[in-house]
């Protein structure tokens, strides 16, 4: 095991090794708090689920906009620093969460999260599809995800218990372990821009070089597809836990264990499913992936419980092993190099 162990570490660079190590502790950090954060909202604003849920989407509406612009912004000034910056004010916005009392300063946070999120969501992938040669990709987002699921199953579990004793410190840490990260990409990343790809950038809008991927066909076949999909995931994992709390009592820290679950099977199975996946074509694969995903959301109104709810995660999560690392890698190796950050903004 331990041969094994150091053959694939030395597959990789070093700087994959320090993305990897850094999504694990800011993962950990993150998900002591965001499995709960709509609860923690509805709580304490005392206002309905719908007025809590439009929270997400004024997030998800900024974070719309600025995909467009973190892409041109990556390709034409790099991975690196784009990173710390997205890192680093999103644990800052953690801080101010902590202390919000109102619609509005919730509302402030969600917009700024939302802003800085693809920032550092584009300019990692595109940085990993520089680093990592085709052949290999499939396997380096799987081990990625690892990563970033390994910290969501511990974050889950402990953050459950901490947040039914104080909120407050699960939002410090979440905010620590982003800022952790922010400083490790700082003092240990080189950038990884290919030479000429911000020279070719140079004197055109920020949305130069949209048109050309507007109109491959199959891509954008993919990313509406793609977007559906996203929609029933946004259903489980922002909607579930305030109506499973609201409606069926179900505890801060017995759900915790619900995100747990997804994690843990991601950090169990990914390898190994992508090793299956990566043999047949990512279109199919990934028609697969999402048919587990609509199965799962659907299953949710025929239960009342925790084991109901819990159920339905594993279903999810079958199509998310399934899926997600396949999306990625179909993105990477379509995209041309001097647009990977534009493409994975897409």
């Amino acid at each position: 095991m331990l041969n094994r162990f150091n053959r694939v570490r030395n597959e990789y660079p070093g700087q994959f090794w320090v993305l990897f190590a850094g999504m694990l502790i800011s993962t950990i950090g993150a998900s002591m708090i965001w499995p709960f954060l709509m609860i923690y909202v509805s709580k304490k604003l005392m206002l309905p689920l719908i007025q809590v849920a439009s929270l997400m989407t004024l997030n998800a509406i900024m974070g719309l906009v600025f995909s467009f612009i973190a892409g041109p912004i990556i390709d034409r000034f790099g991975r690196k620093w784009v990173m710390v910056i997205s890192l680093m004010g999103t644990g800052v916005m953690y801080l101010y969460m902590s202390a919000a009392a109102t619609y509005v300063e919730f509302a402030i946070t969600q917009c700024l999260m939302g802003a800085l999120s693809p920032l550092y969501r584009v300019g990692a992938d595109a940085m990993m599809a520089d680093l990592i040669p085709t052949e290999k990709r499939p396997d380096a987002y799987s081990l990625m995800r690892m990563s970033n699921n390994a910290g969501g199953s511990i974050g889950p579990a402990i953050g459950g218990i901490v947040a039914t004793q104080s909120y407050a410190l699960a939002f410090y840490i979440a905010a620590a372990g982003l800022m952790v990260y922010g400083i490790l990409i700082a003092l240990k990343a080189k950038e990884t821009l290919p030479t000429g790809s911000s020279a070719q950038l140079k004197g055109k809008s920020i949305v130069s070089g949209y048109g050309r991927i507007f109109r491959d066909r199959e891509f954008i076949g993919f990313v509406s597809a793609f977007t559906l999909t996203s929609m029933l995931a946004s259903l489980i994992w922002i909607l579930l836990p305030v109506y499973s709390n609201t409606n069926y009592h179900v505890p801060e820290n017995q759900y915790g264990f619900i995100p747990t679950t997804n994690a843990i099977m991601v950090v169990a199975f990914q390898y190994m499913v992508t090793l299956v996946t990566k043999r047949h074509k990512p279109l199919s694969v990934m028609t697969v992936g999402t048919a587990f995903y609509a199965i799962a959301t659907g299953l949710v109104v025929l239960f009342t419980g925790f084991w109901g709810f819990w159920f339905c995660m594993v279903i999810m999560t079958i199509g998310e092993l399934i899926l997600i690392p396949s999306a990625t890698t179909y993105t990477a190796n379509i995209a041309p190099a001097d647009m990977r950050g534009r493409y994975m903004s897409v």
